[in-house]
């Protein structure tokens, strides 16, 4: 799909990855770009830079998500492109607070089911959208930090395969993005293992969006060797495990697992 002449809807896009996606859908000729943020001052700053449409939105709300892609409707009159993108951070294993599981559980799996019963039979209806997953490569592998946010990703992925296989033959797109570190305010305040093959602009990360969607392919995998790891973690589970388990006594060791 070419995003030109079609109309966006960017959750998290106060910022990161979300501010710069809303950037490109617009310089790409985008009909409109719905920024959405929990922080309506700085969705508001984007839509003024970029001529778009600002809403608040609490993406663990689903009432929030339905107003939201309402307020697309009543500004364009359709939602074309949506992405899911969303999410928070927080280190911990098993001592994690429920409240921080449910948390990572909205906003990392119910959020994109939510939206998906907002939009995604009326782009079938009509025969094309695009619905786009910000998974994380710690869903299709893992993360050492935060138990709660690679088992809420690894949900993620779950759900944008489950679409894709349902939708995907009504001309409903599905793509899930799954990036390791990405220079944003998530990561620089967190750090970690993510960044072990270095991290990416939320700039680059954006144009890498725009070509799956071009192709019109599952994964979007701005980090080319996370495929390498997805691949030696099938080859052979248990080495992979290995892999992992010196990967997360490093970092506890250092202070940062």
């Amino acid at each position: 799909m070419d995003v030109r002449g079609k109309v966006a809807v960017v959750t998290g896009a106060a910022s990161g990855i979300g501010r710069a996606t809303s950037r490109r859908f617009s310089a790409g000729g985008a009909a409109g770009v719905v920024v959405a943020d929990l922080n309506l001052e700085g969705a508001q700053a984007v839509a003024k830079e970029i001529g778009g449409h600002a809403v608040r939105c609490d993406v663990s709300r689903e009432e929030d998500i339905q107003a939201l892609v309402a307020s697309a409707e009543a500004k364009y009159g359709r939602v074309d492109v949506y992405f899911s993108n969303a999410g928070v951070v927080m280190r911990g294993g098993i001592e994690t607070p429920d409240e921080v599981w449910e948390k990572n559980w909205k906003i990392h799996c119910m959020a994109h089911v939510w939206a998906s019963r907002a939009v995604v039979e009326k782009m079938a209806a009509r025969g094309e959208g695009y619905f786009l997953v910000t998974a994380s490569a710690a869903g299709l592998l893992n993360i050492v930090e935060s138990a709660s946010y690679g088992v809420t990703k690894h949900g993620a992925v779950a759900f944008a395969e489950w679409l894709a296989i349902a939708y995907g033959r009504k001309g409903v797109h599905v793509s899930c993005l799954c990036p390791q570190a990405v220079i944003t305010g998530m990561y620089t305040g967190q750090g970690g293992s993510a960044g072990v093959d270095g991290a990416l602009s939320a700039e680059q990360v954006a144009e890498e969006i725009v070509k799956v969607m071009a192709a019109e392919t599952f994964l979007v995998l701005p980090h080319a060797t996370v495929l390498d790891y997805m691949r030696a973690k099938t080859t052979n589970y248990d080495r992979w495990l290995g892999g992992m388990q010196k990967l997360y006594l490093k970092h506890q060791e250092s202070g940062k697992a």
